[in-house]
């Protein structure tokens, strides 16, 4: 059972601030050039690698903007769509207990974020500068005032991709973070949609579009030795990675 069902977060006038936000460095150049990029007000284009804190860091630069009360966004949104990677069948309950096998990994990422508070997650959410959304839900709606962080968007086809981006709305911005070689799609013409949406905001002058490489993993040792493994084998070409699709098509 997750914790969004069993663990509500009481009415109380305990909130989250900035002070309460623990202080998080960048690790690797490429974690580095994201925080220099979002304090050059950039939207971002986070691609690459599985376990180089992508999602991690968006959030945590998101939260401690919002947090700080300086900014003009007073929210951070996350969007993700909610393509199981296997099909799990019917799931019972509400739409918020439906939602909450998607969003369970961010109540750990929360609690290590402000590891001095209580069920942060829902906190953020009660204090109205936290939002879950599945890309299901985001048509005919506008985004303003708001990060925007578009989480896991390896699973999401161009339709998709078009759609989310033109919902944001005035003193919003917006990051996409995915790893392209754990794509839940299965259409090959879905898995391409990645590409021609980069090939898109490559050419917009407010978008820095950064690559994690095998450099930038920092989840584990096991993690790092894992994917050095595995892109050095030399069936690597059976996994059908977009990252070399798209640089093929760059390159052409």
């Amino acid at each position: 059972m997750s914790r969004q069902r069993k663990n509500k977060v009481p009415v109380r006038a305990k909130c989250l601030t900035k002070t309460s936000l623990k202080n998080i460095e960048p690790m690797t150049v490429n974690q580095s050039k994201t925080f220099d990029a979002f304090q050059n007000d950039k939207n971002l284009m986070l691609h690459g690698c599985a376990g180089t804190g992508k999602t991690f860091i968006m959030i945590y630069l998101a939260m401690k903007a919002v947090l700080s009360r300086r900014v003009e966004q007073t929210k951070v949104v996350i969007v993700r769509s909610m393509l199981p990677t296997r099909d799990i069948g019917f799931l019972p309950g509400s739409q918020e207990e439906k939602m909450s096998v998607y969003t369970e990994p961010y109540y750990s990422l929360f609690d290590e974020l402000f590891p001095e508070v209580e069920n942060p997650y829902e906190l953020a959410k009660y204090q109205d500068i936290l939002e879950f959304m599945p890309t299901s839900y985001i048509r005919g709606i506008t985004l303003k005032d708001s990060y925007i962080i578009v989480d896991e968007c390896q699973n999401l086809n161009f339709h998709e991709l078009d759609t989310i981006i033109t919902r944001v709305g005035q003193n919003s911005r917006i990051s996409f973070c995915g790893d392209f070689m754990q794509t839940d799609l299965v259409k090959q013409s879905e898995q391409t949609g990645i590409i021609q949406f980069m090939d898109i905001i490559k050419n917009m002058s407010s978008f820095d579009m950064i690559d994690f490489t095998e450099e930038d993993i920092v989840r584990s040792g096991l993690v790092k030795e894992y994917i050095l493994a595995k892109n050095r084998k030399e069936y690597r070409g059976l996994f059908e990675s977009v990252d070399k699709k798209m640089s093929q098509k760059l390159c052409a």
